[in-house]
Parts: structure tokens; sequence; C-alpha cells
């Protein structure tokens, strides 16, 4: 996932940049307010969330959220130290999806990051009416989490069923081992490697398509959209 982070603190956007890329997320340092929105103009849904700080150099962090949102639909995250409760009221008014106070746990804003990216899906697909996903000859039914191919219901259990879903919503799409974990067993990625091989192994056998999920080596999986 890209993500926009807006800090004006090098040491601070350094080390949290580093945190975030082992977890899988391609990050994009803006320094300002005027850095942020310059980089959402040539992709404005280019970003998967934007992690904004509110004490900014040049503009006050709730202007550029409003300015975000007028822009783009991607999910932003209000960072800041103000932890009364009116001003994370007014950081919601303007369109922010979460705000996080500081000092904050890393695992607490992974999962928040994780979460309103995931909200965000969820709400896309529903908008577009997505209640299934056709990749070739696979048939992934959401709402009632039936999968077939070519007409045949395949019996998947309930984490294989997780991790095909999500693998199918962006074909193409590598994801990290991390973020899987994360997105599917709700838990960190200490562990439960070897658990996530079972699974991707698994549903390669059990659709009989091993082609279908790739493994990219040192990084994660994708899913190989096959031909109709």
């Amino acid at each position: 996932m890209r993500l926009l982070l807006v800090e004006d603190d090098n040491h601070v956007a350094a080390a949290l940049s580093a945190i975030l890329a082992r977890h899988g997320f391609d990050v994009t340092h803006a320094r300002s307010g005027e850095e942020a929105l310059q980089a959402l103009v040539p992709e404005p849904d280019g970003f998967g969330v934007v992690l904004l700080d509110l004490g900014l150099p040049d503009q006050d962090g709730y202007e550029v959220c409003g300015k975000i949102r007028k822009r783009t639909g991607t999910p932003v995250i209000m960072v800041t130290a103000r932890a009364d409760v009116r001003s994370r009221i007014h950081g919601l008014n303007l369109g922010a999806d979460d705000y996080v106070v500081k000092p904050y746990d890393t695992g607490e804003l992974l999962a928040r990051i994780h979460a309103v990216s995931r909200r965000t899906v969820q709400e896309d697909a529903g908008a577009a009416g997505e209640a299934e996903l056709r990749l070739g000859p696979v048939h992934i039914e959401l709402p009632t989490r039936r999968v077939s191919v070519n007409g045949s219901v395949v019996q998947l259990t309930r984490k294989e069923f997780d991790l095909l879903a999500l693998l199918a919503q962006r074909p193409g799409v590598v994801f990290r081992r991390e973020q899987i974990i994360s997105e599917v067993w709700r838990t960190s990625w200490e562990g439960t490697g070897r658990t996530l091989e079972v699974h991707v192994a698994s549903l390669r056998a059990k659709l009989r398509m091993p082609a279908l999920i790739e493994t990219v080596r040192g990084v994660g999986y994708r899913l190989v959209e096959p031909a109709a």
C-alpha cells in the first residue's frame, strides 16, 4: 500500500517511515501542507492512506485535511498531540477518517491504518455493487463466502476464504506477508509465517490452480488473474 506521510519533523518521519516500510508500506514523505497537496496532484487516488500531522509549518493541519478531502476520497488519519474532544470532533467533521493522539503505540497506529484502508475497500465495493468477484473461471461471492471454479463449488475454510478474497480484490498487487497476516489473522508476523504458507498451498490445491497465487520471493504474494 502507498502511504503519504505528512510530517515536518525529519527525525520523526525517518523513524516512522522505517517502521512502515518494514510492514509493507511504500511511504512518500511530505514536509509541509503544500508538499502534501502537490503529491496528490498527479494521482489523487494513488495513495491508500494519508497520515497527516497537524503541526505543519506552512498551513494548519485541519486546513490541509479540508483541501485533501476536496481532491480525493483517500482515507486521512490525523496524528496530533491535541487530545481534547473538541479538536478530535473538529478533525472528524472536516473529513478525517480517524484521529491518533501522540504519543501512540506503533501497533495501534498500524491497526488503525489497516482498518481505515479495509473499510474504504469494503465501501468502494459496496458502492459499486460488487458483491462478487470474477477472475477467469474463479467466482467469489463475498456475502455468502462461496467460491466456485468453472461452476463447481470449492469448500474453503474461513481463513482460506479471507486470504483469497483479500488477494482477489486487487489482482496483480503484491501483498507483503506482514500485511496479509495483519489483515487475515489480525496479529503480527512473528510465529505466523508458516501458517500463511500452509494456507497458500492449500488454496492452490483446492482450487487446482497452482499458478493463481504467485509467490514474490522475499516479499509476499499476489494473485495472477487467469484467462477467462
